[in-house]
């Protein structure tokens, strides 16, 4: 029995990071309210994007007559709205609370992407495109800043990866639902396979704008959550690093001092600018790319191609938990980093290969999706520095431009080393994919300066920079200053 008590200890410490039984209590019901909503939306965001790479391989392609580098540069109008929207969200969920406009751009990209229904022309198809990538940039990085104001450093590298899992979903169920549609929706009521999916997509969002509405608790300081009573308030702000009290404060001198003056936000966009390109094998939709050029030659049939790739998300699922298991409980951040690059290294060199087969091109290409690993030590790892000195807007925007870079990145890569009529053999863009990743290796170790540089050798929370000082301002707006360590 004590043997049972011990193991049923350690599964409640893996899944809550705490045996303390008020924090269990606590973080049981953040977990419920703020990873739902966080999932779901990235759910259907990502589904919104993975299901416009399936409808280009399922009728798309035809009914707009695209050609050429066309699809590469519909994708980077999607990245071109992302990379825009990023900095301004982070603002504005410090002047508007988060539950209420993110849930208003919840209504507002799902309603885009059932206009792309509409779309007779490659351009009005980049216009929607464009403008459904800014409505949908506020997702990741407000969930991670939201995320990263809730959770300890022994905690956030796990709800880190559920999150970033529920795109790997999105993407997985978005090829499902393609092969299904396709196979019995094609021809009713006049419209194809692809516009179904589109308008499918938009309709099912909308409930998550709902409860996102009623139920996202924002941030600790700031929360009117209706689930957390006053103490469980103060608790969640005792348990993290101090708040201050002018953290809020998105004055556009003071801001842009707060971030540009931070070594945090130079050596973190860099690191999300290289993480982004080893992921491109799989946000670039390389698979599918090759599937879709072998169909005729292998015998691949319109099920396969939609749904093969399937094992792409599969393999970076389980890649983002094993790397949240490595840093939560073995403080692994640096090795977990490593081990993700050279698997793709191997990789690459194997893609390089002119005379590798279709199992050897595929094998690799289902091993590279590992690279999907990297999210949890990417947004996990800056989060947990970033908020020692609790400036949490400074820290939103740092996070949003990360997310820019990765952006920035993604406007232009597709295009240069990736286009689609390239396929099946990207040479350029694996010998790049190798330089990146070599990159990556070396800045690790910046980021991990990074992190020793922001805490004492005493304290987990206490950094070398000086905190900003209290104003009269920020009292009168009833901001906390709570000053507990973890």
């Amino acid at each position: 029995m004590l043997h049972l008590a011990e193991k049923s200890q350690h599964l409640t410490k893996w899944a809550w990071g705490s045996t303390s039984k008020e924090e269990r209590h606590l973080v049981r019901k953040l977990d419920f309210f703020i990873l739902t909503y966080s999932c779901l939306s990235y759910f259907f965001n990502y589904l919104d994007r993975a299901a416009f790479a399936n409808a280009y391989v399922a009728g798309l392609k035809e009914a707009l007559d695209l050609e050429g580098s066309q699809y590469n540069v519909l994708l980077s109008m999607a990245s071109a709205g992302l990379l825009i929207g990023q900095i301004p969200h982070s603002i504005i969920i410090h002047i508007i609370a988060p539950r209420i406009w993110l849930s208003c751009m919840i209504v507002v990209w799902a309603g885009l992407t059932m206009a792309s229904a509409a779309c007779t022309t490659f351009s009005q198809l980049c216009a929607v495109r464009f403008f459904m990538g800014l409505a949908e940039a506020c997702t990741y990085p407000a969930c991670i800043y939201v995320i990263g104001s809730w959770y300890k450093r022994d905690e956030i590298a796990k709800r880190t990866a559920l999150f970033t899992v529920a795109g790997q979903v999105g993407n997985m169920f978005a090829g499902a639902m393609m092969a299904a549609i396709y196979r019995s929706m094609d021809g009713r009521s006049g419209l194809a396979g692809w516009q179904w999916v589109v308008l499918i997509d938009g309709i099912i969002t909308c409930p998550i704008a709902i409860f996102g509405f009623f139920f996202f608790p924002d941030v600790p300081e700031h929360t009117k959550a209706p689930f957390l009573s006053q103490k469980e308030r103060e608790l969640a702000l005792a348990r993290l690093p101090p708040k201050n009290p002018k953290g809020h404060d998105v004055s556009p001198k003071s801001l842009a001092k707060r971030v540009l003056g931070k070594p945090a936000f130079w050596v973190c966009c860099i690191f999300s600018f290289f993480a982004a390109g080893m992921q491109a094998y799989s946000t670039q939709g390389l698979m599918l790319l090759y599937l879709k050029f072998h169909q005729k030659n292998y015998g691949y049939s319109q099920t396969n191609v939609n749904t093969f790739p399937l094992g792409v998300q599969a393999i970076g699922i389980v890649s983002e938990f094993a790397v949240a298991y490595a840093i939560d409980h073995f403080n692994q951040w640096l090795a977990a980093g490593i081990t993700l690059c050279g698997i793709q290294i191997v990789c690459s060199i194997v893609l390089l290969i002119p005379g590798t087969g279709a199992a050897g091109n595929l094998t690799a290409l289902y091993l590279a999706s590992t690279a999907y690993g990297i999210n949890p030590l990417l947004y996990g790892w800056p989060s947990v520095i970033l908020a020692r000195d609790g400036d949490d807007a400074a820290r939103s925007v740092i996070i949003a431009c990360m997310m820019g870079a990765g952006m920035l990145l993604y406007t232009f890569w597709g295009i240069v080393m990736y286009p689609a009529s390239h396929a099946p053999y990207w040479r350029n863009g694996y010998i790049a994919m190798i330089c990146v990743v070599a990159a990556l290796f070396g800045w690790l170790f910046a980021v991990r300066w990074l992190d020793q540089r922001t805490q004492s050798p005493h304290s987990e929370n206490s950094t070398l920079e000086q905190p900003l000082e209290a104003t009269d301002e920020s009292s009168e707006k009833g901001m906390p200053t709570v000053s507990v360590a973890r």
